[in-house]
């Protein structure tokens, strides 16, 4: 497994519609495993392929420690409720916006087995998804945030 370089805000890659995933291969799963030791190594709470380089419908979620959700052509299939919050990006580093996001939402996605599962979130967890899966379709957080904030703007806790 390896830690794989994230591709930063300007790379084209960053702005192109993710082609679905037809085949679960070895490559497929390697990517995976190298896509989760690179979100950890980024200690950050999602990463998508595009993020890696890679134009492909996978996505991983981890807001809370152990609850790691690999999302293979993921679909948002439920929203509900609303949120504003603070969200930041491993592509945009030091940059931060204000987005408006649903509270809850549920997800229908294949895992690395090809079994079709879904899964529901709130909170951050919900965000996450809605953002890595705006990754798969080119879609920046900034590109619809509230607001862009200031690194004085931000309060570090």
């Amino acid at each position: 497994m390896a830690i794989l370089n994230i591709v930063k805000e300007g790379d084209p890659v960053l702005r192109g519609k993710c082609r679905p995933v037809t085949e679960i291969t070895p490559r497929i799963i390697t990517l995976l495993d190298d896509m989760i030791d690179t979100l950890h190594d980024a200690n950050g709470a999602g990463l998508a392929a595009p993020q890696v380089g890679v134009r492909r419908r996978i996505a991983l979620v981890e807001c809370e420690e152990g609850k790691l959700y690999e999302l293979i052509n993921p679909e948002i299939i439920e929203r509900k409720g609303q949120q504003e919050e603070i969200e930041g990006c491993l592509s945009l580093p030091g940059k931060w916006g204000v987005t408006r996001r649903p509270m809850e939402v549920t997800v229908r996605a294949m895992n690395r087995n090809g079994e079709i599962y879904t899964v529901s979130g709130s909170g951050l967890t919900a965000r996450a998804f809605c953002h890595e899966i705006d990754h798969l379709d080119g879609i920046l957080y900034s590109d619809h945030a509230i607001e862009m904030l200031r690194p004085e703007d931000i309060e570090v806790e």
